[in-house]
């Protein structure tokens, strides 16, 4: 199991937060501009795990070389069921350099966006304090 995928089920922002690039860019499925930084992914992390209820990664897809790999979930957010992929490229340094989530159906995505939207407040403090 790669060490993500053992990190995020075993719910360990910590290890999450140790695999992430200083320089990573998050890019939402709900919000059009990238999020670039490491204190601002890792709070947006933390907010999904707060409203991602039932969480479960089903199957994980690695280029051969290791740099890039597919991580397909379900969860269930308000309710929604929803399916998606987490799409993440590592760095020289096996850091995650970009972190991009894509999901579905529209109405689970939009109930993640409302979710979502409810925390930023608490995201943004979050970033502004590990900064």
């Amino acid at each position: 199991m790669h060490p993500f995928r053992k990190a995020v089920e075993n719910r360990d922002i910590a290890a999450v937060e140790a695999l992430l690039a200083d320089d990573v860019v998050f890019t939402s499925p709900v919000v059009f501009k990238p999020y670039p930084g490491k204190a601002i992914t890792a709070a947006i992390l933390r907010g999904v795990l707060r409203v991602f209820e039932d969480f479960t990664y089903v199957r994980e897809i690695a280029n051969p070389d290791g740099r890039d790999h597919a991580f397909v979930f379900t969860a269930t957010v308000a309710g929604k069921q929803l399916q998606g992929c987490d799409f993440l490229h590592f760095d020289e340094d096996g850091r995650i350099d970009e972190f991009t989530v894509m999901v579905r159906p529209l109405s689970a995505a939009n109930a993640l966006a409302e979710a979502m939207g409810a925390q930023f407040e608490q995201i943004e403090r979050e970033a502004a304090g590990a900064q």
